[in-house]
């Protein structure tokens, strides 16, 4: 009798499947290409139109620097290195707010290349936090030579500086990530969250030395507002010219791998029903 031999025919076995979360991280080191080509068009289309081009980085935040300058120094009677203070304290909400956007916006921006090729979500996500510190890089310019004129000295401490924007890219990653989800289920969510920024910028010492509030605002803020640590951080090795306390250090650490654990678990979960949603 002749045997006919038949092609083994696949079976799917769910408890063989990698977590959701890792298989989103790896498909996004796959498509590592499409993200350098998403950051790539993000930086050249966000200037070729504008006349000041990538200058308009630099300019935004000394722009809004000077505003505040004006209008607070008397009322802190700060010294003359308010200036710098501020454009240090700018730079690090800046980020946060604009990438934290970015992610919700390239996401829906991407929900038509989705639904007709494969694409791992979490590259929009990652794409806007490169576009994010390219932007930092640039306004990282202005911050220096304010540094300069109002006499703040640079110090060796200077060069951990990457490490404090390390860890707030990751933070504002997880976060984006968290709210790009909510916003494909519940929209309504967006429009709060650029609420919850005005309230949040105003509870960050970003314009004020928080040695000026009361006792309690204060242990609340140092305490549960996860920007004052990244700010501090920021500050400490730019502004102050030193190295980050253990006490500065570690809550930022936490904070930032919390969020993007927490965040990237979350998207995983929920990226499969993103097209069905947008």
């Amino acid at each position: 009798m002749k045997v006919v031999e038949t092609e083994e025919l696949p079976v799917y076995d769910s408890s063989l499947q990698r977590s959701m979360a890792l298989s989103e991280l790896l498909d996004a080191y796959r498509y590592r290409n499409a993200i350098f080509q998403l950051t790539r068009r993000d930086v050249v289309s966000r200037y070729k139109r504008s006349f000041l081009g990538i200058i308009w980085t630099m300019l935004n935040p000394l722009g809004m620097m000077i505003i505040l300058a004006v209008v607070f120094s008397n009322i802190f009677n700060a010294g003359p290195t308010y200036a710098a203070y501020v454009l240090s304290g700018l730079i690090v909400w800046n980020f946060f707010s604009q990438t934290t956007n970015a992610i919700v916006n390239n996401l829906n921006a991407g929900m038509g290349l989705i639904r007709k090729i494969y694409v791992p979500q979490s590259v929009f996500g990652i794409s806007a936090i490169l576009t994010g510190l390219v932007n930092l890089l640039f306004a990282l310019v202005p911050l220096f030579l304010v540094m300069l004129l109002t006499g703040v000295h640079f110090t060796w401490a200077f060069i951990f500086t990457p490490i404090s924007i390390i860890l707030l890219a990751l933070f504002s990653l997880g976060v984006g990530m968290i709210l790009a989800t909510l916003g494909v289920f519940f929209p309504d969510v967006i429009e709060m969250y650029q609420i919850v920024l005005v309230a949040w910028m105003y509870l960050t010492p970003v314009i004020y030395p928080i040695a000026i509030l009361p006792e309690t605002t204060r242990f609340l803020i140092i305490n549960f507002n996860p920007m004052y640590a990244f700010v501090q951080i920021f500050r400490a090795t730019t502004y102050d010219g030193r190295l980050p306390m253990l006490e500065e250090f570690l809550p930022a650490l936490i904070f930032s791998i919390t969020s993007v654990v927490f965040g990237w678990w979350f998207f995983s979960r929920k990226a499969g029903d993103f097209a069905y949603r947008v």
